[in-house]
């Protein structure tokens, strides 16, 4: 009778999904905003920004004077913004001669930590690294042996992760150049506890291509976040028909080893309104409001440049949405679409 039962309610489950699925997805995907957004007019890649006493620091590729290494902009209102400086020199055991990308910077224990790829003279493969200082401008120096991700492969965007055990984590592209299929994988690996090497072999959590709304096969920019009731998600990027979007994944059982599942829709992407944009993270403005930064458009030209640009986004619990009190329906999907999945499970 039990086996009867749990089999009723996953088909009972996966038909009510069916219906969400063919009537009410679309109501959640590329809805317009209602909120502004705010163009920074910062010309960057990959921004990662990180708030610390007041000051507002904006990390991302192309930021660093003179190319080598590692830049940053500082502000204290999200519109105004300082000449970038250069945060890192190359030295060391870092042995990088280009693609200096998507650096970010955590406040970890009392010191801060740049987790930023480059490409290695040594291999002439692209990987993570580990920087450290004392202040968020630096100067940061390594502390890894080069390449902390595997040095035989091609890797980037890494960021830092702690789960509630206090174990840091590195969750990373592995990427596409490297698999013989060209699908991107996202991966993570246990972080020694000062952050100078992996101290587990890196784990497959999903492919670009996994889920019904995953059409292109790269994966790029994660960054993880924790729900008001207590959802694992992570947001990153891949392709839509319509060009660079931010996705939502989330783990089955909040943790990094769960299984991870693809929400439908995108998080953002481009409409009507407004570009494609991409490689998200998040954090929280001077008035308390959750954003989301990306970099818009992926492909900008002198008349409309790549920049940092800031949208406002909400916590429903479940999920995030943009933050537009228009959006009933994509609210009302999100809540039934989780509903029913903790009902197929």
């Amino acid at each position: 009778m039990k086996r009867t039962i749990t089999v009723q309610k996953g088909i009972k489950a996966a038909a009510a999904l069916a219906l969400c699925a063919a009537f009410m997805i679309p109501a959640c995907s590329g809805s317009a905003l209602a909120l502004e957004t705010t163009d920074t007019g910062v010309r960057v890649r990959d921004p990662f920004v990180l708030e610390y006493e007041g000051t507002y620091y904006m990390y991302g590729t192309g930021l660093a004077p003179n190319g080598n290494g590692y830049g940053c902009v500082t502000g204290t209102d999200l519109k105004n913004w300082s000449e970038p400086v250069k945060v890192c020199e190359p030295a060391g055991s870092c042995d990088g001669e280009g693609d200096w990308w998507a650096p970010e910077c955590h406040y970890y224990k009392d010191a801060f930590y740049l987790f930023a790829t480059y490409r290695s003279a040594a291999t002439g493969k692209r990987g993570v690294a580990i920087f450290r200082a004392a202040d968020p401008l630096g100067p940061f120096e390594i502390i890894t042996d080069g390449h902390v991700t595997p040095k035989e492969r091609d890797a980037i965007d890494g960021t830092l992760y702690v789960d509630q055990d206090g174990q840091p984590w590195m969750i990373y592209v592995g990427e596409w150049t490297s698999n013989e299929d060209g699908i991107g994988d996202m991966m993570a690996a246990k972080l020694s506890d000062d952050l100078t090497a992996f101290i587990s072999e890196p784990i497959r959590l999903f492919r670009a291509t996994d889920g019904r709304r995953s059409s292109g096969t790269i994966t790029d920019g994660p960054f993880l976040y924790r729900t008001k009731n207590g959802r694992l998600l992570m947001l990153w990027s891949n392709i839509d028909p319509n060009g660079y979007c931010v996705r939502i994944a989330y783990s089955s059982n909040g943790r990094i080893d769960g299984r991870w599942r693809q929400q439908p829709g995108a998080l953002y992407q481009q409409t009507k309104r407004h570009a494609d944009g991409g490689h998200g993270m998040l954090f929280t403005a001077p008035d308390g409001t959750l954003t989301l930064a990306i970099h818009s458009p992926n492909f900008g030209d002198e008349q409309t440049p790549t920049t940092a640009v800031f949208v406002p986004v909400a916590d429903i619990g479940a999920t995030l949405i943009e933050q537009d009190e228009n959006h009933f329906f994509t609210r009302l999907f999100l809540r039934f679409y989780y509903a029913l999945m903790k009902l197929a499970t």
